[in-house]
C-alpha cells in the first residue's frame, strides 16, 4: 500500500507540475505564487459550467495576436494625424466662411451705395435725354441684394409708367444710353468708346444726346463711331 501511495503521489506531482506548466504557458500566470483558499461548501458544479463557459469565451476570441500592439500604435498615430487634419480642415472652413462674410458684407455695401448713385444719375440723365418723364431703378429681392435681378421702370413724356420691354426702339436706346452714362459718371474710366449707340435715333434726340455727351466731357474722353452728321 505504501508503495502504491508513493505510485499515486508521484503521478498527481507529476500532473500537477504539468498543470503549473501549462497555465504558467497559456495565462502567464505562476499558480505556485497564488494563495487558493477551498471551502468545503465550494460548488464544483456551477465553478465547472463558469469554467466551461470562460473557455468558450477564450476560443472564440481566436489565437494571441503577437503585432497587435504594433498595429495598435500605427493605427493610433494614424488616427492622431487624421484628427489633425480634421481639425486643419474645420479651421480652414471656419476661416473661409468668415472670408466670405467679410467679402459679402462689403461688396453688399458697396453695392447698395453704388446702386443708389446710379439710381439718382439714370434719373437726371434720363430726363435730360427725353427732355422729361420718369425712370426707376428696382431691385428685385431687397433682401438679397448680391444674387437680386435689376427691373427698369420708365414713363417717357406723354406716356404711362411701363416696363422698359414695353418701349419703342429709339426709346430703348436712349434709355440703355441713360443708364449708361449714369454708370460711366458715378465710376468713370479715362476713356469710353460708344460705337453707333446713337443709330435708332431721330434728329431730335440726337441733338440731345450730344448736348448729354458734351457734358461728360468734363469727366472723361470719348471716342465716338456714328453715321450721323
Amino acid at each position: 500500500q505504501a508503495r502504491d501511495s508513493d505510485v499515486k503521489l508521484t503521478g498527481l506531482s507529476y500532473k500537477k507540475s504539468s498543470l503549473k506548466g501549462r497555465i504558467l504557458q497559456a495565462y502567464k500566470e505562476d499558480i505556485g505564487n497564488i494563495h487558493v483558499e477551498l471551502e468545503d461548501s465550494m460548488d464544483w458544479d456551477s465553478i465547472k459550467m463558469q469554467v466551461a463557459e470562460l473557455k468558450d469565451k477564450l476560443d472564440k476570441l481566436g489565437p494571441v495576436n503577437l503585432i497587435a500592439i504594433d498595429e495598435h500604435k500605427e493605427l493610433e498615430e494614424r488616427y492622431s494625424f487624421l484628427v489633425r487634419q480634421q481639425e486643419d480642415l474645420v479651421n480652414a472652413k471656419d476661416s473661409l466662411l468668415k472670408a466670405i462674410q467679410k467679402i459679402n458684407k462689403t461688396t453688399k455695401e458697396l453695392f447698395i451705395d453704388t446702386f443708389q448713385k446710379i439710381q439718382v444719375e439714370f434719373k437726371s440723365f434720363f430726363r435730360l435725354l427725353f427732355g422729361g418723364g420718369q425712370a426707376e431703378l428696382i431691385l428685385i429681392d431687397e433682401q438679397d441684394v448680391l444674387e437680386s435681378g435689376i427691373e427698369i421702370i420708365v414713363r417717357p413724356p406723354g406716356k404711362k409708367l411701363q416696363n422698359l420691354m414695353l418701349l419703342s426702339g429709339g426709346e430703348k436706346a436712349m434709355t440703355a444710353t441713360a443708364l449708361l452714362f449714369a454708370i460711366f459718371k458715378v465710376k468713370p474710366s479715362p476713356f469710353c468708346v460708344l460705337d453707333e449707340i446713337d443709330a435708332p435715333l431721330d434728329e431730335s434726340n440726337v441733338e440731345r444726346f450730344s448736348r448729354v455727351l458734351k457734358e461728360l466731357l468734363k469727366i472723361s474722353q470719348f471716342i465716338i463711331i456714328t453715321h450721323n452728321k
